[in-house]
């Protein structure tokens, strides 16, 4: 099955076999971003990517652009596509997504693989979705998608990939993008914390990044604190974490056979 709708979500599912792998993207990103990882797991295993709603080939649903809804469509999906318990892949926002698609349905997870997660908002979560909503008002998105996406890469990074995903982000409709932003922060603030404490299952942290006060990357390097690291390892103690050092925010795509032999240890300790 290749590009067709499932859970309300454009999906693709290529190769056969298990445990598989369902990769979820980042905020106004897109499951295309995700290409080499399928080209280095479909002869091995089942693969699937989506469109999460409001983002590629996925029409917006009416209020349907959060966190929660998203995770449940991840659910969703995985009940449709008959291919669970899978390993949950999720990139930036994507680890929100499948935090929360583990915690509504444990029982159709085998794994969990964080890439570069971040946390934007702490403390009361109404006042962090306020606060977030204040600078999204008027003008104040499109500067912030713009400076947040410009900050993801490296002076290494292909000044072609930089361009072309920070245009794609750029086109994501402020009707999406601004409520789904506000969500993230309040998810992230009243949620987080409780998602990652109900992890039953073995999880994988690959981070690359961390965030400074004014939500710019700053990339790993020895000695870098990464505050969201620092939580995974405390609420999941028998969490794996794996730093990429001198990358960006897409190790997937700029670092992608390294992200893909950790992927593969980790779900295939013992090889083939």
């Amino acid at each position: 099955m290749d590009g067709a709708a499932v859970a309300g979500m454009q999906v693709s599912k290529v190769g056969f076999g298990g445990p598989a792998l369902f990769f979820v993207h980042g905020f106004a990103c897109d499951s295309s971003d995700w290409a080499a990882q399928v080209q280095a797991f479909a002869d091995r295993t089942t693969t699937v990517t989506c469109d999460l709603p409001g983002h590629g080939q996925s029409p917006a649903v009416p209020g349907g652009q959060t966190i929660g809804a998203y995770g449940a469509q991840v659910v969703r999906a995985l009940d449709e596509l008959a291919v669970s318990p899978a390993v949950l892949v999720g990139h930036s926002m994507g680890c929100r997504v499948v935090l929360e698609a583990a915690r509504l349905n444990p029982d159709a997870v085998a794994g969990l693989v964080l890439i570069d997660g971040s946390r934007i908002g702490e403390g009361d979560p109404v006042a962090a979705e306020k606060a977030m909503a204040d600078e999204l008002m008027g003008d104040g998105y499109p500067r912030f998608v713009r400076a947040f996406f410009e900050s993801m890469f490296v002076a290494s990074s292909d000044p072609q990939l930089v361009r072309s995903i920070t245009e794609r982000a750029q086109r994501l409709s402020p009707t999406v993008g601004r409520p789904l932003m506000v969500d993230v922060a309040g998810w992230d603030a009243g949620e987080a914390v409780s998602a990652l404490a109900a992890v039953r299952v073995p999880l994988l942290a690959i981070q690359s990044t961390t965030m400074d006060t004014a939500r710019k990357r700053v990339p790993l390097e020895p000695g870098v604190d990464s505050p969201w690291l620092d939580l995974v390892r405390a609420t999941v103690p028998t969490a794996v974490a794996a730093e990429l050092h001198g990358a960006g925010h897409f190790p997937h795509i700029e670092r992608a056979d390294e992200v893909a032999a950790l992927i593969e240890r980790f779900v295939w300790p013992h090889g083939v």
